[in-house]
Formats: C-alpha cells, sequence, structure tokens
C-alpha cells in the first residue's frame, strides 16, 4: 500500500500546488461562493421591501366622488393614501405610468341603493411582475369591503351572515418558521451542490486535457507509478478545490441569511450544531462524485477549451434535481437517498428545514456517491492506458 499511496501524495501535491498557482482554478473556487450569497442578499430585501411598499399604498380612483363610503373606508385603512386616477386609465397603466387604476362607475350609488352588484373595474398589466403586490392589495382591500357590505346587507334582511357562508375555514399552519423558509429557499441545496461541481472543474480539466495539450502529460506517465496512482492524485486535487468551495459556500450562505430581512417575510433561518453537521455530511461526498465525472469528460477532449465545452454541460446535471424538487415535491423515502445527487438534495433539503435525517442514511448516501466517483476514477485510469488519450490523436 505504501508504494501506492506515495505517487498519490506525489501527484496530489504537485496538483495542489499548481491549481493554487492558476488564477483560473483559484477564481473557480472562489467566485461562485462569492457571489451566490450577494445574489440571495438582494434579492431577499428585494421582496421585503415590495412587501413594505405594498403595505403603504396608493390607490388611483377614477369616479371617487360616485362611492364616497366606499373611498371613505378605503381611507380608514392602515397605509391607504386614496388618490385622484389619471384621465386615461388604461393609457396609463399600459404606459407603466401607474400600477393600476380603479374605475368606480357613474351609477354605482344607485345600483348599491338597490342592493344590486357594482361592477368596480381594476385596470391592470399582468405583464408587469413588478405591479403583481401592489395589484393583490388592492384586490384584498376590494374584496374586503364587498365582504362586509354583504354581511350588513343580510343582516339588514334579518338573515345571519352564517347562511351565505355554510362552512368557515379556519386555516392552522403548524409549520415552524424555520420550515417555511427551507420551503421558499429550495434553491439553496442546488448552490451547495453545484459548489461540488464548480470548485474543481478547473483543475479537473487543467490536469488532464490542459497537461495534454501542454505536452506534459506524457512525461508524467512515464515515472513508474501505477497509472491509477496518477490518476487518483489528479482527482484528489480537483475534489480538495471542490471542497474549499463547498466550505466557502456554505459559510457565506449562512452569514447571509443572517442579515436577510427573513423575520419581515415571517421565515427564520437557524441551523444548530447538529443540522451543519447534517449538511456538510451530505454534501461533502458529493464532490467525489463531481471531481470523478469532470476527469473522466475530460480525458476525451484534445484541448482545455474543448474540454471546457464538454465539462460545462455537466453543470446542468445537479439542477435536475433540483428542479424537480422545486416543482413537484418528492416525498423523502431512506431509498431515495440512494440516488445520486437527488439524495444529497433531499438530504439539505431536511437539514435545512432543522429535521436531519438519520445518521445511517446519510452514511449510505455518502457511500454512494464515493463509489460512484471510485467508479469513475476507475474509468479514467483504464482510458489512461490508451494511446489516443494520452497523446489526443
Amino acid at each position: 500500500m505504501r508504494p501506492l499511496w506515495r505517487p498519490v501524495w506525489a501527484v496530489l501535491r504537485k496538483e495542489l500546488v499548481d491549481g493554487i498557482r492558476d488564477r483560473r482554478s483559484v477564481m473557480s473556487a472562489l467566485i461562485p461562493p462569492l457571489m451566490w450569497p450577494l445574489m440571495i442578499v438582494l434579492m431577499l430585501n428585494f421582496i421585503a421591501e415590495k412587501r413594505r411598499q405594498a403595505d403603504d399604498i396608493e390607490l388611483p380612483i377614477v369616479g371617487a366622488r360616485h362611492a364616497e363610503t366606499l373611498v371613505d373606508w378605503l381611507k380608514q385603512q392602515r397605509g391607504v393614501e386614496v388618490v385622484d386616477g389619471p384621465q386615461d386609465p388604461y393609457t396609463a397603466v399600459r404606459d407603466g405610468d401607474v400600477k393600476f387604476v380603479i374605475v368606480i362607475p357613474e351609477d354605482y350609488n344607485e345600483l348599491f341603493a338597490q342592493s344590486k352588484a357594482v361592477e368596480v373595474e381594476l385596470v391592470i398589466d399582468r405583464s408587469d411582475d413588478d405591479a403583481g403586490v401592489f395589484v393583490r392589495r388592492a384586490r384584498r382591500l376590494l374584496s374586503s369591503y364587498s365582504g362586509q357590505i354583504g354581511m350588513l346587507r343580510l343582516v339588514a334582511r334579518g338573515v345571519s351572515p352564517a347562511v351565505a357562508a355554510p362552512i368557515r375555514i379556519d386555516e392552522v399552519d403548524v409549520s415552524s418558521a424555520q420550515q417555511r423558509a427551507a420551503m421558499v429557499m429550495a434553491f439553496l441545496p442546488m448552490f451547495l451542490v453545484l459548489a461540488t461541481f464548480v470548485g474543481g472543474m478547473n483543475i479537473a480539466i487543467d490536469t488532464t486535457a490542459g497537461e495534454r495539450e501542454r505536452g506534459s502529460l506524457e512525461p508524467l506517465l512515464v515515472n513508474p507509478a501505477p497509472r491509477k496512482s496518477i490518476v487518483a492524485g489528479k482527482w484528489l486535487a480537483s475534489v480538495v478545490f471542490a471542497w474549499v468551495s463547498v466550505l466557502l459556500t456554505f459559510v457565506l450562505l449562512q452569514q447571509a441569511m443572517e442579515r436577510a430581512p427573513l423575520e419581515s417575510l415571517g421565515m427564520r433561518f437557524q441551523l444548530d450544531a447538529g443540522d451543519v453537521g447534517a449538511l456538510l455530511a451530505a454534501v461533502i461526498p458529493l464532490a467525489f462524485l463531481a471531481s470523478g465525472l469532470q476527469i473522466l469528460v475530460a480525458s476525451f477532449a484534445r484541448s482545455y477549451k474543448e474540454a471546457q465545452t464538454y465539462v460545462s454541460f455537466l453543470i446542468f446535471v445537479p439542477m435536475l434535481p433540483a428542479f424537480v424538487m422545486m416543482f413537484s415535491p418528492i416525498d423523502p423515502q431512506p431509498w431515495l437517498a440512494m440516488i445520486p445527487l437527488l439524495g444529497q438534495h433531499l438530504l439539505i433539503t431536511e437539514a435545512m428545514r432543522g429535521e436531519p435525517g438519520s445518521l445511517l442514511v446519510s452514511l449510505g448516501a455518502g457511500v454512494t456517491v464515493t463509489l460512484s466517483g471510485l467508479a469513475c476514477v476507475a474509468v479514467t485510469t483504464r482510458l489512461f492506458q490508451r494511446e489516443k488519450i494520452i497523446f489526443g490523436r
């Protein structure tokens, strides 16, 4: 075993030194972990700011004089300011001058006095995503007033309002603020998984296709060392860079979430030592598979740029389970954790919810991805026996 691991350590040390000196490898391991937390903080601050803006809302109303009672009620609501609407509400909304306009018909008082339904227009532009939160607030205000008037009309006729609503739904939310945060921020596991693929990507490319393009791969393989030791050293160098990227991503994401305005969104994000351990235990072994796949794919390329093209397609692989879980939630089962990538997403999500899975399941998931990475290394070792792979012809 000693002669086997001695060349592995020599190759690992050599590739790590070269990787640290290579600006591209360092940037690929450091830049994404720095950018992702910044994106999350900006996004959550944007959502919180939109919600605060919706709490203090201006209601542009056309024909306010036709519904003085409604307008007076709206003025009494918290954070509501009634303003005169534009002369041409449709053009104003279409041009983006206002987010929406409430148009009250001239026969409002007449129909209202006859206890008839009045059609109040809410002029909106559905293509304007920025206006959505304001439109929803305006719709809730009008619906609330309509419900109150409906109940008063029933009472005036000696009818209990309960007759119109035989079933009253009382929602009881048993989820914790931590669980709601994990549900909303389902993209966080994808960032951690992506870090394993992005962090060591340039090392995996440079130690295979890059060395072959520079002509340094052939002299390395001439050394009296087993091919599997050489491939293992390159693989582990990529794994180390992936680990650095994962740890940096996790630390910065945690710091970003602690500084994000989650309380204003009704959420809380706090991980104890057990949650952190379960999360890292789920994502750290994935670096073995990610680096193994990248070295295997890059071995088929004749140049560094060609390998970048091939390996870049692997970035979509960890995104697939994330999109599946975001749009079609999966009931977590222990056997699903044994599926590479999908199992990591499930385990990370459970840890973020404050419900880490069992140690046996996490251990099984880690062994699965590690063995998958070793299988990729074994295939790459066999490829390094071929003259076409070594010389690129």
